[in-house]
C-alpha cells in the first residue's frame, strides 16, 4: 500500500494488477479492503486502484475537520493526478456510489464507465437526513462497536450473518475499525450533498452498470430502478440472495457481471 498527500491530508491506496485503470470507491463505514475480492479478480485484466476515503482506513482527516461531500471526490481525483492517470473506469458502493457521481460531476471527460453498486442518487428524505445527523452524534459519543453489531444485519442479508460467518466477521471488524470522528464527518457531509438524481445523472452519457442485492434494505431494488430510469446507456443487474454488500456475499457473481460489463466496453459491444 502507498500514501500520497493531497488536499492537506494523506490518502492511503492500493494498486493491484496492470492495464486499463479501474478505480473502486468503498462505502461507509468501510475502507478499501471491502474490494479485496474484486481487486483479485479484476487484476487479471485491469489495474485496480482502491483508495481509502479521507478519515477512513489509513487515510487521514484535515486538521480543521472541515469537509464537504465534494472533498471526497476531489481527493480521489488529486490522487489519480498524482498517479498520472487521466482515464479510468469508476465504481462505488453505497456512499461510494454517491462519491463517484460527484467525481463524474467534477471530471466527466476522464471517466470511461460508471459502476453503481447498492446506491441511490436522490436527496435524503427529512427523516433520513435527521438520522444521519443523529448517527454522527452517536458515533462521536459511543464509538462504532454497538453500531457495527446492529448494522451487520442490514449490511448483509440477515441469514448470511450466520451462514457466512467469515464475511460477517470481516464486515463487523471493518466497521469497528473505522474512526468514529471520520464516520461522523462523512455522515454530516453526505446529509448536505446535492441532488445527483436531478443535477448529475441526466448529464451522464457513458456506459453505466447498476448492481444491487435483491434483499438490500439500505438501498432497495426500487432505488436501483430509479437510477436506471435516469441514465441513458445503462444495464441493471440484480444479484439474488444478497443484501447491501453483494460484492462480498456473492463475489464470483458480482465479479463476473463487472468483468462482462468492462469487456463489452473494450470490445465495443456495449449496447443496451
Amino acid at each position: 500500500m502507498e500514501k500520497v498527500k493531497v488536499n492537506g491530508i494523506e490518502i492511503n491506496y492500493k494498486i493491484t494488477g496492470k492495464g486499463t485503470p479501474v478505480v473502486l470507491i468503498h462505502g461507509h463505514p468501510f475502507d478499501h479492503t471491502m474490494w479485496q475480492p474484486q481487486a483479485v479478480a479484476l487484476s487479471a485484466f485491469y489495474q485496480v486502484i482502491t483508495p481509502d476515503l479521507r478519515g477512513y482506513g489509513k487515510s487521514s482527516l484535515p486538521e480543521n475537520s472541515k469537509t464537504s461531500f465534494e472533498d471526497y471526490a476531489t481527493d480521489v481525483l488529486k490522487l489519480l493526478d498524482n498517479l498520472a492517470i487521466d482515464s479510468f473506469h469508476l465504481g462505488g458502493l453505497s456512499m461510494g456510489g454517491q462519491v463517484i457521481m460527484e467525481i463524474y460531476r467534477q471530471a466527466p471527460a476522464k471517466i470511461k464507465s460508471l459502476i453503481f453498486a447498492d446506491t441511490f442518487a436522490s436527496l435524503d428524505t427529512p427523516a433520513v437526513k435527521k438520522g444521519r445527523y443523529d448517527a454522527a452524534t452517536r458515533f462521536e459519543n459511543e464509538g462504532m462497536d454497538a453500531y457495527a453489531e446492529e448494522a451487520i444485519y442490514k449490511m448483509l442479508k440477515p441469514e448470511h450473518v450466520t451462514e457466512m460467518p467469515g464475511v460477517a466477521a470481516f464486515v463487523i471488524n471493518m466497521m469497528k475499525d473505522t474512526n468514529p470522528a471520520a464516520a461522523a464527518i462523512a455522515l454530516r457531509a453526505r446529509a448536505e450533498r446535492i441532488d445527483y438524481l436531478a443535477d448529475v445523472l441526466p448529464q451522464i452519457n457513458i456506459p453505466t452498470l447498476i448492481i444491487v442485492g435483491r434483499q438490500d434494505e439500505f438501498t432497495p431494488v426500487v432505488m436501483a430502478e430509479e437510477l436506471k430510469a435516469s441514465l441513458k446507456n445503462c444495464k441493471l443487474a440484480i444479484i439474488e440472495d444478497a443484501g447491501h454488500m453483494p460484492n462480498l456475499e456473492h463475489p464470483d457473481e458480482f465479479n463476473a457481471i463487472v468483468i462482462d460489463f468492462l469487456e463489452s466496453i473494450s470490445t465495443g459491444h456495449h449496447s443496451l
